[in-house]
């Protein structure tokens, strides 16, 4: 099911300020996203995402993103030292193995998932970590570019994070994309 990685150069379009009219950061992270919290963005590219995510978590946040590409996170880094967020954006490189989050065990508030999950190479590795990385009652938004991946594809990556251990809370409409909002049941709740 994983396809291949998004070329890094490719990163210089999907940061791009014009993809707002299709995809406005603001508006599909308020309602998951507040002040304070712990967020995990596996495949930030160079951060279209990740400096709203910053500004939203504020000074008391953290926003963590992973990368599998060094360039991305290079990127990714100029931009929020430029932007002045460097403070509150963890930038990690992930391994072979895994996004290596082992140290975020029950600590995350929030996973992005924004158009990652099919580049995976074991999807089902990744819902577990996100799912071992969240708080209890935490969230995920899963959301995959519907020109990418199939409905069959989508609901099989669905059924993988059920695996793992999550529960589909809804199914936000987000242009372009198939998405739902998992979430980490409090212990006994599921």
């Amino acid at each position: 099911m994983a396809h291949r990685v998004c070329p890094w150069w490719l990163g210089l379009f999907l940061a791009s300020p014009i993809r707002k009219l299709r995809h406005n950061p603001l508006e599909i992270l308020r309602p998951y996203v507040r002040e304070g919290m712990i967020v995990l963005e596996p495949g930030p590219g160079m951060g279209f995402f990740t400096l709203e995510l910053a500004r939203i978590v504020g000074e008391k946040g953290k926003v963590v993103a992973i990368d599998v590409q060094k360039r991305m996170i290079e990127s990714l880094r100029r931009r929020s030292q430029k932007a002045r967020m460097n403070d509150r954006i963890e930038l990690r490189l992930a391994g072979p193995a895994g996004m290596g989050v082992s140290d975020l065990v029950g600590k995350v508030d929030f996973v992005l998932a924004f158009a990652v999950a099919h580049e995976m190479p074991d999807i089902g590795q990744f819902f577990k970590e996100s799912f071992e990385a969240l708080k209890a009652n935490g969230k995920l938004l899963l959301s995959e570019p519907a020109d990418h991946i199939e409905e069959s594809e989508f609901n099989e990556s669905v059924s993988l994070a059920r695996s793992a251990g999550f529960t589909m809370t809804e199914r936000p409409q987000i242009k372009s994309n198939l998405s739902a909002v998992l979430a980490k049941s409090a212990p006994g709740k599921q």
